[in-house]
């Protein structure tokens, strides 16, 4: 009998339990679950701490705080990303590839410099490359962005004399920087583009305005203009301005030439032993 009772306890319980793990859901209630916390863990995402009744391990203030919105490690970037990578130097219509796959570039690329003097001496000696080659519609595009964004203070010329200096124009406080002096002209690429990360004097930051590449053609623009002025060239075939700035033209000419390279180094599929094994004996044909 007793062996016999220890056996209905058991039954019951097992009814019991499996009765209470059946519980209806309802709404955003899922019903009974064994490890809530499991199932519904933390994640750092907007509007989670809604969700706290289901997670019973803390105090309301402590899940609060891991339910808060985090900053990324570090260095962290965007997928699609666009970085100074020689490589990428072929990438003309906004494309990058990585890892054989196509990724959209998004415009988004860390920039390890502070908003400092010191820091901006340090971009002005480190930053040499542009890591885009000169191509025509690339300074089209750019003439475009300058002449909006630049061109109103700097001048359509890039003479510093633009609208906002001019006698029929506004008044300015101080007169912009006149790109076509000598000491811009030899200026590296990284005192332009320190200045449009974070501005200069006066002038505001244009980083949330230009995106990675815009930047980068602006800036070769700026080069086309100086180029004018001394009546040398600067264009996707030819630069006469620096030893610095790759003409696209180049580009495509190494690429072309690697390739050929490559194919030449290539062994022929008929000179591989094709008549006859390794051994020098002739093949079954």
């Amino acid at each position: 009998m007793r062996k016999k009772n220890i056996k209905s306890l058991l039954l019951l319980i097992s009814v019991v339990i499996v009765l209470h793990a059946c519980a209806p859901a309802d709404g955003n209630h899922s019903g009974h679950e064994y490890m809530p916390d499991m199932a519904h863990s933390i994640a750092y995402e907007a509007n989670y701490f809604n969700y706290y009744a289901l997670n019973t391990w803390g105090t309301e203030e402590e899940y609060k705080e891991f339910a808060m919105p985090r900053k990324p490690v570090e260095g962290t970037v965007p997928r699609g990303y666009a970085g100074l990578d020689k490589s990428n130097r072929k990438s003309l219509e906004g494309r990058l590839t990585h890892n054989s796959i196509a990724i959209p570039v998004n415009g988004s690329v860390p920039y390890y410099y502070e908003d400092t003097e010191e820091e901006r001496q340090r971009a002005t000696e480190e930053i040499i490359e542009n890591p885009f080659p000169i191509t025509d519609a690339g300074l089209e595009k750019a003439e475009s962005n300058y002449d909006i964004y630049c061109g109103i203070c700097h001048g359509e010329k890039g003479d510093g004399a633009g609208y906002l200096v001019r006698d029929d124009g506004g008044v300015y406080p101080a007169q912009p920087a006149n790109f076509l002096t000598d000491e811009f002209i030899n200026a590296s690429n990284g005192r332009y583009y320190h200045s449009i990360m974070y501005g200069k004097n006066v002038m505001g930051s244009y980083a949330d305005k230009l995106s990675y590449e815009e930047r980068w053609q602006v800036i070769h623009y700026i080069r086309s203009l100086q180029a004018e002025e001394k009546g040398l060239a600067y264009n996707e075939n030819e630069n006469t301005l620096n030893s610095i700035d790759i003409p696209g033209a180049m580009v495509e000419a190494e690429a072309d030439s690697d390739q050929e390279s490559q194919l030449e180094e290539s062994p022929d599929s008929m000179e591989d032993g094709s008549h006859g094994d390794h051994n020098g004996n002739e093949g079954d044909h």
